[in-house]
């Protein structure tokens, strides 16, 4: 009896023993894997001239791909305008410098209403399709594309080597163009049976700081300044106004008298955020040739009625305002400017008051 008890402990201690070891096998080979793929491996040996430009072929197309992934997230045009004030290859957190752009915004109009209609990933195929219509005019007239923002676009126009005209000229085309790109989108979306959508747009000439800021592990190309505000706020203005592009006189100035494009006096503002007023003015270039010379039948009234209202004259800014709503009714510039001084007409306003449509009053 004794010697069968024996014999059973020694078979459950070598059955033991053999799952135990082949346990370790296993997991030595696991971390063998484990080790393969995590140590860099020895490159291969290369025999030939032919195998060596393959490889250096290889390594190349590797880092193009990369490069162009990574321009995806920072603007190619951002590094090359670092690179210009001397921070070639420093793409660092903190990094700043000061230039003269155009900022131009886009925004489209009703998107809250709109995007309460549509899924969450209809609502993304909206926008990346509306996107990809936008990106080309930006880029085809030398800007570049700083951020998206829900669906408005800021884009910067830094010509590379050009003047303030090219750099303001480029942005004004690129707004013509873009307005030109939303007809088709919109023709599009009318064979697909969609709602079309509108647009605004501002744009302004002027100084920004252009550089990094984040943490350690989180860092992001920025653009902020005056001139930023200022474009963002011109955007919002267009729907007062009923005017698709709408262009701040420092930007005309940039451009100068001698470049062909038809705009109009809109409106003497003070924007939020800004305690200089600025002029501001319609650009009217992409619409049909009959809509344009209707808008601009009544630009004579608009300056002399704006003249009277900085003086306060009251009696005499309404009677210009009148007479530009009876000659063109459909244009809502008129009634608005109405609509501004019978408000202003009632209010007290000191001898430091030059004029400016108040936004914030």
């Amino acid at each position: 009896m004794m010697i069968w008890l024996v014999c059973i402990i020694l078979v459950v201690y070598s059955v033991a023993t053999t799952v135990i070891l082949l346990r370790w096998k296993k997991k030595l080979h696991t971390l063998k894997k484990e080790l393969a793929c995590t140590t860099p491996q020895p490159a291969p040996v290369v025999n030939s001239e032919h195998e060596r430009e393959a490889s250096y072929l290889d390594k190349a197309n590797e880092a193009m791909q990369l490069n162009k992934t990574f321009q995806k997230f920072v603007p190619r045009q951002f590094v090359e305008h670092f690179a210009k004030h001397g921070g070639a290859g420093t793409l660092e957190l903190g990094h700043a410098d000061e230039d003269d752009v155009a900022i131009l915004f886009s925004d489209i109009r009703g998107f809250t209403s709109l995007s309460e209609r549509l899924s969450p990933q209809e609502l993304m195929g909206f926008l990346n399709s509306y996107f990809l219509r936008m990106n080309d005019p930006i880029h085809h007239n030398h800007g570049f594309i700083d951020k998206f923002i829900g669906d408005a676009i800021m884009a910067l126009f830094d010509h590379p080597g050009g003047t303030p005209k090219d750099k303001a000229k480029d942005a004004i085309q690129a707004a013509i163009d873009l307005r030109k790109a939303l007809v088709m989108y919109n023709s599009h979306r009318d064979n697909c049976e969609y709602v079309p959508i509108n647009m605004g747009i501002g744009i302004h000439y002027g100084p920004v700081i252009m550089g990094t800021v984040g943490s350690d592990d989180r860092m992001d190309t920025t653009v902020i300044g005056d001139s930023v505000n200022i474009a963002y706020r011109l955007e919002s203005l267009t729907p007062a106004y009923d005017a698709d592009i709408i262009v701040s006189a420092q930007t005309l100035e940039a451009v100068g008298a001698d470049y062909a494009i038809k705009t109009r006096l809109l409106d003497w503002v003070r924007v939020k955020g800004r305690r200089a007023p600025i002029e501001v003015y319609e650009v009217l270039d992409h619409l049909a040739p009959e809509e344009q010379e209707k808008r601009l039948a009544i630009q004579s009234y608009i300056t002399a009625g704006l003249a009277c209202r900085i003086r306060r004259e009251w009696e005499d800014a309404l009677a210009h305002f009148i007479k530009a709503r009876s000659i063109n009714p459909d244009d809502r510039l008129a009634q608005h400017h109405i609509d501004i001084c019978l408000q202003y007409q009632g209010m007290m306003f000191d001898e430091s008051w030059d004029g400016a449509y108040d936004l914030e009053r």
